[in-house]
This record gives structure tokens, sequence and C-alpha cells, in this order.
């Protein structure tokens, strides 16, 4: 019995050790999970205090291309975004940085020194976002005399640079070219309008004066530029002075105004080198805007409501055009008839001016002039000389 109490005992001694030892390294571990929690706050708070895109933002902004299997029509579309349009103002003001905002121009170049974001070569036409074509930071800026300045920690692998506030030619990119697809997606059937890629041009004069010289700079894809263009707010109307819209909200909302300058085809000629007349491309810039707006009307067979609903609407049409145009033949008739009464009136107003003149006329050929009424001479009396005779006689 003493042996079994014995060990007994010493299970229980045992027993109460282990439990100590969990307990202690249960406390342990809690303090330390407090501390990594701790530490992870403070990293979290440092990383929301400190200023740019964080890969997480990135992510958010990539849009996802769809599979060509799901789409059953698609068209790129080129635009010349001219800046002294009013819709296209946003882009270019304002010319220096106020107040923390600065236009696009400013926010690319910015990113493209950093090494923020990749550009791509401008191919006329031939666009290949791939690394094959990607931009040389320091040859663009050689080639377009923007004075620069190697950065802090720039190696040859990832080159940084540093361009002067007054150094960016801000004053001189005063139209963009714009990239859009078109895309008919089969599991939304709509048409989905996107923005992939954009490329500032720079108007520029020669020594000499005359017409500035358009050169188009370098594409850059407006995906990795979003992050950055989300956090840049613009005003877009002059009525209202609070910046309500980004950078991304212009461009995905498609608030701009451009020209189709051109459209991906075979021959890859532009719509001036297609339509030299300035009337012709434009009857056919016209046409092609019309033909993607009612893309997604000309696919569908309309249904018998639709069809009732289209003929009243064309019938109604013809009877208000017919009424119309009785009313205006009525109003020419009514005008007419004035007319005709007025000039019968003037006629026999100039008849009877005619016949007076006239009559006045003969009246004064027949009439013959009146002689003139003679004095009776008064006769000779006789006696004066009778008186001179008694005279005489006396």
């Amino acid at each position: 019995m003493k042996l079994v109490t014995k060990y007994a005992i010493t299970a229980m001694t045992l027993a109460a050790t282990a439990i100590s030892a969990l307990a202690q390294d249960a406390s342990s571990s809690s303090s330390s999970t407090v501390v990594r929690r701790r530490g992870d706050s403070r990293t979290r708070g440092e990383q929301a205090a400190t200023p740019g895109v964080t890969d997480r933002m990135k992510q958010f902004y990539e849009s996802a291309q769809g599979s060509d299997a799901d789409r059953m029509w698609m068209r790129v579309i080129y635009r010349d975004l001219k800046l002294d349009n009013p819709k296209n103002a946003a882009l270019y003001y304002p010319e220096e940085i106020i107040d923390g905002q600065e236009n696009l121009f400013r926010i690319i170049m910015r990113l493209l020194a950093d090494g923020s974001i990749p550009a791509y070569e401008y191919l006329d036409g031939k666009e290949i976002f791939s690394d094959q074509y990607k931009l040389k930071v320091r040859d663009m800026l050689d080639r377009f005399h923007v004075l620069y300045s190697e950065a802090k920690g720039s190696t040859e692998k990832n080159p940084r640079f540093t361009i002067e506030e007054s150094d960016v030619p801000t004053n001189e990119v005063l139209s963009y070219y714009i990239l859009e697809r078109w895309e008919f997606d089969s599991r939304t059937n709509k048409t989905r309008r996107t923005v992939e890629a954009l490329c500032p041009v720079l108007h520029r004069s020669d020594d000499f004066g005359g017409d500035a010289v358009r050169y188009p700079m370098f594409w850059v894809k407006l995906d990795a530029l979003r992050p950055y263009l989300a956090q840049q707010y613009i005003f877009i109307d002059d009525d209202n002075n609070l910046p309500k819209y980004t950078y991304d909200d212009f461009f995905t909302l498609t608030m701009y105004d451009g020209d189709i300058y051109k459209t991906r085809n075979l021959t890859n000629k532009s719509m001036m080198q297609l339509f030299p007349d300035p009337d012709d491309r434009k009857r056919a810039q016209d046409s092609i805007q019309n033909r993607l707006d009612t893309f997604d009307k000309n696919i569908w067979v309309p249904s018998r409501e639709e069809v009732i609903a289209a003929r009243e609407a064309r019938e109604a049409a013809e009877e208000a055009k017919q009424q119309a145009e009785e009313a205006k033949n009525e109003i020419a008739e009514r005008d007419s008839n004035a007319n005709e009464t007025e000039e019968k009136a003037v006629s026999k107003r100039t008849v009877r001016g005619k016949r007076g003149s006239a009559t006045r006329t003969e009246k004064k050929k027949t009439s013959k002039p009146k002689a003139k009424a003679q004095k009776p001479k008064a006769p000779k009396s006789s006696s004066s000389n009778a008186v001179r005779s008694v005279r005489r006689r006396k």
C-alpha cells in the first residue's frame, strides 16, 4: 500500500508540473502574439501614412483580360483629344502645380522619371505593349531635349531621374492620342468601351517660327496609370468649382471629346490618307461613330411589340409631316391671296390716278382762254364846247 501511494503521489506531482509548464507556454505564446500584433499594427500605420500606391491598389485597378471566346466583335479606334476643346481642358489645367493639383502630363512625367510605370514606343498604328518595345526614359528625355539629373539611388538596371518643375514641357503638350477598344461581350450581351492607352503629343515649332509640328512621345497603358490617376481630383465644369471627379473617372466615364483620326485596318492608313477631302473625312468619321453607338441595336431582331411601336411612330411622324406641309401650303396660299388683293388695289389706284390725270390734261387742252372785258369808253360830252361858245360870244 505504501508503494502504491508513493507512485500515486509521484504521478500527481508530475501532472501538476506538466500543467504549470503548459500554462507558462500558453502565457508566453499569448504575450509573443500580442507583441507581433502590435508590431503588425504599427507597420500597417506606417504603410498607411506613407504616400504612394501599394501593390494591392495596383491589383485592384488592373482590368482582367477577357477570353477571345467571349468576344463576338471588337474594333480598335484612335482618337485625337485636343486640349483647346473645353471638354478636354481638365487634362491641361492647371499648368503649374497649385495646392497639390497637377495636370496629367506632369503626373506621367513624374512617374516615368521615378520608374513607377513603364512606357512604350510610338509605332504609328503598330502598337505592341511588350518588353521588347519598352521605352528607355533616358533616350526619350534626350530625344525631346528635356533637362534632367540622376536621382538618388539610380542604377543602370533601375535608372531614376529628377526633372525640375520648370523643365517639364507642359505648355507644349497640347493634345493626346488615345487608343480605344470597343468590344461586344457575349456573356453580358453589351458593348463595352474602354481606353487602353494614351500618348502625349508635343507641339513644337522650330527656330524660324511657322506652324507647330506634332511629335507623339510615347504610349502609356491606362491600367498602369489608374492607381495614380484615382488619387488626383479635378473639376471639369466652370459652374462647379468643387473637384468631384478624378482623372480615372474622366477616362472611365468617357467625359472627353475627340475626333477619330484612325481605325485599325489592313493597310494601316489613317483617315486623312483614306479620305483626303475634309468633307468626305467628316462624313466617314460620323458614319463610324454612328455604327459604334448603334451596334447593340443592330444585332437584335425586333420583337412584334417593337415592330408595331416603330410602325406607329413612323405613321405618326408621317402624319405630322403631312399636317405641317398642309399648314405651310395654307399659309402660303393665304399670303398669295393677300398679295393678289393688295396688287389689285394698287392697280386700281394706279388706273384711277391715270384716268384723273388724263381728264385734267384733256380739260386743259379743250378750254379756251377767256377774252379780257374791255371797259366801255365814255362818250364825249358837248357841255364844255357849249360853255366855250358862250364865253366866246360874250
